[in-house]
């Protein structure tokens, strides 16, 4: 199909573990630890050899030995509640290990093909949004998620937690200039869709097609100017008007959908 195009392109225990469910240094940095809980984060962290692993605990019902070729100290759920943090939902599963290293975007581009989806985030600050957009990203094949370095969450235990899995499937890189990297990123043959309530068409009118990136904006807040400018489309989701807005990862699998079913 083909693309309507606009002009202007150019294994230690630790004494007292960490319970903060993040990491405290930069991210990806070898020497800090994070705890990662909930079955599918840690059955999928497990099974990352980007990560190291330093220690599985779980709970009774699941001892039997190897998970995923770990050892696992088996617990009850009480000493579980006591070692994560406060109201740490971890279905009797929780990890130890390393961040996950920088992705390279330029290697991620290098090997795109021609129908290649990335999502990119501008300030979306709800780990819990940004994890569920991750989740559907997995979901419809998105090749990345990009984000701002600044006004955006770590990837702590509770953004893992929120996307299922996905944060060990999809590289979650983050820039230290977004408008900066949109514009690498045209270079390297991407078109950019801008998801906003007064969007001049919808994904489907617009007829996509190609290398493609979805950009959406904070909740409430939605897209800051210099990316809006940035963008070669604006494109919104007809929803009805007493509707204010959808939730960020609710617009994000709507429209990876629309561009997934159209091309």
């Amino acid at each position: 199909m083909a693309k309507s195009k606009k002009s202007g392109r150019t294994p230690n225990r630790d004494k007292r573990p960490d319970r903060s469910g993040g990491h405290s240094g930069g991210h990806g940095s070898s020497h800090d630890k994070i705890w990662l809980y909930g079955n599918h984060a840690v059955e999928a962290a497990l099974s990352n050899p980007l990560r190291k692993k330093y220690k599985l605990v779980v709970a009774k019902e699941f001892a039997g030995g190897q998970i995923e070729g770990m050892e696992a100290e088996v617990m009850d759920r009480q000493e579980m509640d006591r070692l994560l943090p406060p109201g740490a939902v971890h279905q009797g599963m929780a990890l130890l290990a390393s961040p996950l290293p920088e992705p390279d975007l330029a290697a991620i581009c290098e090997s795109a093909e021609e129908n290649s989806i990335l999502v990119v985030l501008d300030q979306a600050n709800d780990p819990r949004n940004v994890g569920a957009v991750l989740r559907t990203a997995a979901a419809f094949g998105a090749d990345a998620v990009i984000v701002p370095d600044r006004h955006t969450p770590q990837a702590t235990a509770v953004l893992a937690k929120a996307a299922s899995g996905a944060l060990d499937r999809v590289p979650f890189v983050r820039v230290t200039n977004l408008a900066r990297t949109m514009d690498q990123l045209k270079d390297a043959g991407y078109w950019f869709a801008g998801l906003t309530g007064d969007g001049d068409q919808t994904l489907a009118e617009a007829k996509l097609s190609g290398k493609t990136a979805l950009v959406l904006g904070a909740e409430g807040a939605g897209l800051r100017r210099l990316t809006r400018e940035k963008c070669d489309f604006l494109i919104s989701i007809p929803i009805d008007p007493g509707q204010e807005s959808l939730n960020l990862s609710a617009a994000a699998a709507i429209s990876l959908y629309e561009l997934r079913r159209g091309g």
